[in-house]
């Protein structure tokens, strides 16, 4: 059964970075597209960047040249490197699966892991 765990995630001053962790069971991350997903409160759920099989990516504009999506197949791990974060960047963070997607909506994504809080505040 495919499963997916974020971590990393906390409490960090503006400015600051963190890096999240989205380790994959049950079955081979590297045959699969991963995303990163992020929900504000009141908000809808927003792509923030995916990464493809063969280690192409895609960011959302609000955080290109900040964030960065990397994958260690080894490990069987996706990261998303985070810094420079501003407030606006504060919400739950998800990590998703799939195997035939291209763009950074959440609806083509059909595994999802349980999210992690990401708070960034002085």
């Amino acid at each position: 059964q495919l499963q997916l765990v974020e971590s990393g995630g906390g409490l960090v001053q503006p400015g600051g970075s963190l890096t999240l962790s989205c380790a994959g069971s049950g079955f081979t991350m590297d045959n699969y597209v991963i995303g990163w997903f992020r929900q504000a409160p009141g908000k809808e759920r927003e792509g923030v960047s995916i990464i493809g099989s063969g280690g192409n990516t895609n960011y959302a504009d609000s955080v290109k040249g900040r964030f960065t999506i990397s994958r260690d197949n080894a490990k069987n791990t996706v990261y998303l490197q985070m810094n420079s974060l501003k407030p606006e960047d504060t919400a739950v963070y998800y990590c998703a699966a799939d195997e035939w997607v291209v763009s950074l909506s959440p609806a083509d994504f059909h595994s999802w892991g349980q999210g992690t809080q990401v708070t960034v505040s002085s």
